[in-house]
């Protein structure tokens, strides 16, 4: 699964890990992706989305009904 929020579009940030002799590897800050279903009154039925936490924020503050309709305007199959 990717790592990618389909609300926010939260994608991994990358970095270093910086051992106690301060050697640097790479690392990757991945987002806290979960796959949450909500039920849409206007589709009739429940969809399945992958959202970050502040995703899931955004839906509980906007309402699921605003949101599938921005995802459905920029062309995000449900």
């Amino acid at each position: 699964m990717a790592a990618v929020c389909q609300v926010t579009g939260a994608t991994p940030g990358f970095g270093h890990s910086i051992s106690h002799s301060h050697r640097r590897t790479k690392r990757r800050f991945d987002p806290n992706i979960q796959k949450k279903s909500y039920f849409v009154p206007s589709l009739g039925r429940k969809v399945t989305l992958t959202l970050s936490t502040r995703g899931i924020k955004v839906v509980d503050a906007r309402g699921i009904e605003a949101v599938v309709a921005d995802l459905q305007k920029r062309g995000v199959k449900l």
